[in-house]
């Protein structure tokens, strides 16, 4: 339903600049998706309608501005990489996007962020969770992939590939 009520803004928000369109878009996400991911992925977005710079190239900007909302999640949900959330997937893909932040090839990059997304989505699979839902499981969430960290990683992935395929 939240992906849906993104799609019906593109009209309207296609000529805006780009840090309005990210806040627009997690205002959009907070308001209509539920639990804790929508809440965290909107602070994604609006973190990173923060710190986006007109005057830097896109790639530098996009690195800057990810960094940032992957920051501001941390922040809202007191949580770091190893702790079985989407954190396991998206601090290594910020740390990605800045490493490469001078490569010049679009499609290297993004097969090489499709690879780190899925490392660190598989890697939440035998990490017990401390915190989210699954920390209420213990032992028996070992073994199961956490599930914000593998919507992260299809986000991504789907993300990634429209850059590879066009």
């Amino acid at each position: 339903r939240g992906l849906q009520e993104l799609l019906n803004l593109e009209d309207e928000i296609i000529k805006k600049p780009t840090d309005q369109i990210f806040k627009q878009l997690g205002m959009k996400i907070m308001t209509t998706v539920g639990g804790s991911s929508g809440a965290l992925f909107a602070t994604l977005l609006i973190g990173m309608s923060k710190k986006y710079n007109s005057e830097l190239s896109d790639f530098i900007n996009l690195s800057q501005m990810f960094f940032e909302g992957v920051e501001s999640m941390k922040k809202r949900g007191k949580a770091d990489i190893g702790e079985k959330t989407m954190l396991d997937v998206l601090i290594p893909v910020s740390k990605t996007l800045n490493d490469l932040k001078n490569e010049e090839d679009i499609s290297k990059i993004a097969e090489k962020i499709i690879f780190v997304a899925k490392e660190g989505m598989i890697s939440t699979k035998n990490i017990i969770a401390t915190k989210g839902r699954a920390s209420f499981l213990g032992e028996r969430a070992k073994g199961h992939i956490d599930p914000g960290a593998r919507s992260s990683q299809l986000a991504i992935e789907a993300i990634c590939n429209q850059f590879i395929n066009n």
